[in-house]
């Protein structure tokens, strides 16, 4: 399989750096370079997959709240019992289902 070069420019103190640390590692330059860089990937990659949950709950909040327009400007009557019940699931998913029972409005 033919390889690909890549050519980086670094500090001279950046590029002293890296060969010894690829000496320590008993790699060469190159070596020691891809493997950081497959590593890094591969950390970026799970971090990703681990949040993509989140990410798509963002932003379907985001198109809502994008859907639903400026806010009033006057106050808006008391929740129903159901609103209630949407908003404290929506904290629960932010501070989490161990916090305190207060409801939204409330004092906790």
């Amino acid at each position: 399989m033919a390889r690909t070069r890549i050519s980086i420019s670094l500090e001279p103190e950046q590029a002293e750096r890296i060969r010894r640390h690829a000496e320590r590692a008993g790699m060469d330059v190159s070596a020691y370079l891809v493997h950081a860089a497959t590593r890094q990937m591969a950390e970026t990659e799970a971090i990703e997959e681990q949040f993509a949950g989140v990410d798509a709950v963002i932003a379907a909040a985001e198109t809502e709240a994008a859907r639903a327009g400026e806010l009033p400007e006057e106050p808006v009557a008391d929740l129903t019992e159901e609103e209630r019940r949407d908003v404290e699931r929506a904290l629960g998913l932010v501070y989490g289902a161990d916090r305190p029972a207060a409801r939204p409005g409330e004092a906790a």
